[in-house]
């Protein structure tokens, strides 16, 4: 993809935290696009850097964490470079942000009225009158009663919230959505309406979303391209439906099998062996290897680096040096043997 035809462009980003413990670098390198319209999904396990890259791309990070390296262009512009000024402006009208936990993210205190006037009158000149005008329009679009615009955030499920903090995100009409695991502590008949009505409203207006999980799953259902991190890094990345059907890295392999599959047979699930990286002790090689069935002593060595190993399909893997091949179930059936 070309810088032209890119919404976003994150360029070799490092967010570095400075802990009494030494500096840890918990994005390393990052770099990947987003086109307009595109959903793109960053997963991952749990403090792999997906929320980090998230709160990189509108300069959300509070001390200790600063970004060190790397740009974030938005429409060619750099946000690293932004002014105060500019930030203010960028931030919910350019580019607007889903938070993890976003039901707790409502203020509990102020009706929802007041929540998104706020919203609404910060960054337009408009009477409190058209704010709240169209505010009831977002809620109709979320499939809310504009009624409900004088209640208070306890007063709505949880699902409701959720729809509530979509409704304010798409307040400014952004270009880009970051969802930041959107559907976290919803039951599974809730998710799915969730990601149906965000999708159906991306149609619409036509934005495009950074979508993060842990959920692989979920993800291939929902995206159109995927990047997968681990321990700071880009390891892969690819179309959602290559990353299902032939993942390339050994990590994405154990991601997709850990979660049971809806048809077949039954089968023992089988998790990632030992434990996520301490980013304070960075190996040499391969950030993955100490939990790889498939390390080789090129791993121990060399780090690794993204590498198109078909077409729009990138990963990090010194299996793949030689010759590629993808994962099978009878390689790491053969490999669990040894």
């Amino acid at each position: 993809m070309s810088q032209q035809s890119a919404l976003l462009q994150v360029n070799n980003l490092c967010v570095d935290y400075i802990t009494d413990a030494g500096d840890v670098r918990a994005v390393s390198d990052v770099s990947f696009e987003i086109a307009p319209g595109e959903v793109f999904g960053l997963a991952g396990e749990s403090g792999c850097g997906k929320s980090t890259v998230a709160f990189s791309i509108s300069r959300l990070h509070k001390p200790p964490a600063f970004i060190s390296e790397g740009e974030v262009l938005f429409d060619g512009k750099d946000v690293l470079a932004f002014s105060d000024q500019e930030l203010q402006a960028f931030r919910w009208a350019q580019c607007s942000m889903v938070f993890q936990s976003a039901m707790n993210s409502l203020n509990p205190v102020l009706r929802v009225e007041e929540q998104f006037c706020d919203v609404l009158m910060a960054h337009e000149d408009i009477s409190r009158a058209q704010a709240i005008s169209r505010a009831k329009e977002l809620l109709n679009i979320v499939d809310i009663h504009p009624d409900r615009l004088r209640d208070y955030p306890h007063q709505f499920s949880g699902g409701m919230r959720q729809r509530l903090v979509i409704a304010i995100t798409l307040a400014l009409k952004p270009k880009l959505i970051v969802m930041d695991e959107p559907t976290t502590a919803l039951d599974v008949v809730v998710q799915r309406e969730i990601l149906q009505k965000i999708y159906q409203l991306k149609e619409q207006f036509g934005f495009s979303i950074l979508f993060i999980t842990h959920d692989l799953s979920l993800m291939v259902e929902f995206c159109d391209r995927i990047g997968i991190m681990y321990a700071g890094e880009l390891v892969e990345v690819a179309p959602a439906k290559s990353i299902f059907k032939q993942p390339l890295h050994p990590y994405t392999y154990g991601l997709g099998q850990s979660f049971p599959p809806m048809l077949g047979p039954k089968k023992r699930l089988e998790g990632i062996p030992g434990h996520p990286l301490n980013l304070l002790e960075v190996p040499e090689g391969c950030r993955f290897q100490s939990r790889c069935e498939f390390k080789h002593a090129r791993c121990e060595r060399v780090a690794t680096s993204l590498k198109e190993l078909q077409h729009q399909h990138w990963a990090a893997c010194h299996r793949h040096d030689s010759a590629l091949a993808p994962i099978t179930a009878e390689e790491v059936s053969l490999c669990k043997q040894q």
